[in-house]
């Protein structure tokens, strides 16, 4: 039963490593394939992927709050450390793709500076930590220290925010904010709903 049991987890894991990691083995065969063009292609679709998958990740725990029973919700809480380490993946990738296109280490200097530059640095950086801790042995041997460090993911999804807001001197602000109101959404009910049901009980 036990064997089972582990069996089904690991096919589960499996499956969801492998559904991930899709568009990045698609990317790179077509980057292999294309070079300098498929980088150039590619950067925005994989920053707004990994968004995507930090965003669903972070939606796991208003959603408990807000649906605890609803079946999105238990497996989001299921999947939540797959996702942010996903999300990482392709932050790197993202990041590989802009080195590619911007082509001098030149340019890269002379783009740091930039609003929309300096906060993806920062925003990569702080994943760094996050991802390589996401395992169950980092978990059991950091304690409760894990989840204090795993709280600041909400400064790199900040920054990361920062950054799809200020891409192109502020031009087009709206997918940003459509990929963010979801969670923003969820966070406001969760603190101030939950105040409120506080208060009538």
């Amino acid at each position: 039963m036990i064997h089972r049991q582990r069996a089904s987890k690991s096919s589960r894991r499996l499956f969801t490593w492998t559904a991930l990691a899709l568009p990045a083995l698609a990317w790179a065969v077509s980057l292999f394939r294309q070079g300098v063009d498929m980088a150039e292609a590619a950067l925005n679709p994989s920053g707004a992927l990994s968004a995507f998958l930090l965003i669903f990740a972070l939606l796991a725990t208003p959603l408990r709050h807000v649906w605890p029973q609803a079946a999105v919700t238990r497996w989001l809480l299921r999947n939540r450390r797959y996702l942010g380490v996903a999300s990482f993946g392709y932050a790197l990738l993202h990041t590989v793709f802009y080195l590619i296109d911007a082509g001098s280490m030149h340019q890269i200097v002379v783009d740091l500076p930039r609003l929309d530059i300096w906060t993806a640095w920062l925003s990569l950086l702080i994943m760094v930590p996050l991802a390589v801790t996401s395992s169950d042995a980092a978990v059991r041997r950091m304690g409760p220290r894990w989840k204090t460090l795993q709280r600041w993911v909400y400064g790199a999804a900040l920054l990361g925010f920062l950054h799809a807001l200020s891409l192109n001197n502020w031009e087009d602000p709206r997918e940003p904010l459509v990929f963010a109101a979801p969670l923003i959404a969820l966070q406001c009910w969760r603190v101030f709903g939950g105040r409120r049901t506080r208060r009538v009980s």
